[in-house]
């Protein structure tokens, strides 16, 4: 599909006329109709500010790059002569961009991918940048190396955590955040101290979880980590029962307008403003907002389901539908509730201890508001498989 008909696509989907998406990208609607037609092709600041405006999730970006099918296949840079390169110590720049376009790639696979294929392939990369540190290499390649081994080591701990290997994923993150400090990449070192903030969070942690959000903001100023690391601060405030976080919520979607839009915002270290809206909504769900929270989640969904149907970001669509399970139950439908909640727990890309932590909120806050009825335990069942 040629990316003015996959532009057609989202934008029908979004329900935008030719003259919506003008306002939005400031681009003309004779230009984006050439552009839809095929009598002109897409530049890259033009797919990156429809991928924007559309929400597409780098969709619209790989498809202007005609890279639609690359992005979709799981290994796609994980050639022979990739890999004859580094074990050879071959570290010319036309390697190391292709080490990192891999290591990249994986990145974007955090939110489909079976989470044990992708953290043995994260390891596997990692022995081969192990393997090329230890030979005489260049400063300027030394350094590349080890940001490349940073960002295999904070997807590596990431999909261990979701795996339940919570020792594994500390180590892990250990490592990732030394990497991150040798190679002097504070961006790095930043998702090291909210990977942290992620474990206390899910595990109950809540004081912990926003002193290290607020210790990873100081490394990591004015960066895509800084804008999740305000986020973890907020969950974990309003689980300490915290009013008036409005300011903070505030200050974090301030600095993403102020950040460019991502190359990959499919990328799990990338923060969209789709992902925004994600942790917006859990902040006020806590918070008892419930029309806000509603209004978040219903967001996050629309979002993230593309013009086919397939979910974007399988993660983000189970929390959301769970969220609004909270809000049903409030409203007095628990038979809606329960059956939004056990959509949401169904098979899939999970991060399960987060997933745990979520769905046992809304157990608990369903067995106190209907303590008699046994539908609840439908819930029950189907977080005990998660």
């Amino acid at each position: 599909m040629s990316f003015g008909d996959r532009l057609r696509e989202y934008r029908d989907h979004r329900g935008w006329s030719l003259a919506d998406l003008q306002r939005s990208t400031h681009y003309s609607r004779s230009y984006l109709s050439n552009i839809e037609n095929g009598r002109k092709p897409p530049t890259e600041d033009l797919a990156r500010a429809c991928d924007a405006a559309l929400r597409a999730k780098g969709e619209l970006i790989a498809a202007a790059r005609q890279d639609v099918a690359a992005k979709l296949n799981e290994t796609p840079w994980q050639t022979a002569e990739l890999v004859q390169r580094l074990q050879a110590s071959d570290t010319t720049a036309h390697t190391i961009d292709a080490l990192h376009s891999t290591v990249e790639e994986l990145c974007c696979q955090y939110n489909r991918r079976d989470a044990l294929e992708l953290r043995q392939e994260a390891h596997e990369w990692l022995a081969h940048v192990d393997g090329m540190l230890k030979r005489p290499v260049g400063l300027k390649a030394h350094q590349d190396l080890l940001v490349a081994g940073g960002w295999l080591a904070l997807l590596a701990g990431c999909v261990e955590y979701d795996l339940g290997m919570g020792t594994a994923a500390e180590s892990t993150r250990i490592a990732a955040m030394q990497l991150g400090s040798e190679a002097g990449h504070p961006e790095i070192v930043g998702w090291g101290h909210e990977m942290t903030a992620w474990f206390a969070l899910t595990q109950g942690r809540f004081r912990q979880a926003a002193d290290a959000s607020r210790r990873g903001q100081e490394v990591a100023q004015n960066s895509c980590v800084h804008v999740q690391l305000i986020a973890q601060e907020a969950k974990a405030r309003a689980r300490l029962g915290e009013s008036g976080l409005d300011p903070l919520l505030e200050k974090g979607r301030e600095l993403l307008t102020r950040l460019p839009y991502p190359d990959r915002p499919d990328s799990h270290f990338k923060v969209d403003p789709a992902k925004w809206d994600y942790y917006a909504a859990d902040v006020h769900r806590v918070a008892r907002d419930n029309q806000q929270a509603k209004e978040y989640a219903a967001a996050v969904i629309h979002d993230n389901i593309a013009p086919d149907g397939t979910e974007l970001s399988p993660m983000r669509v189970a929390e959301s539908r769970i969220i609004l399970g909270f809000i049903a139950g409030r409203e007095g439908d628990l038979e809606g509730a329960v059956t939004l909640a056990t959509q949401g727990l169904k098979d899939g890309r999970q991060s399960k201890p987060h997933l745990r932590m979520v769905a046992s909120e809304l157990d608990q806050e369903l067995r106190r508001a209907f303590p008699a009825e046994g539908l609840v335990t439908d819930l029950e069942e189907a977080l005990r498989s998660v």
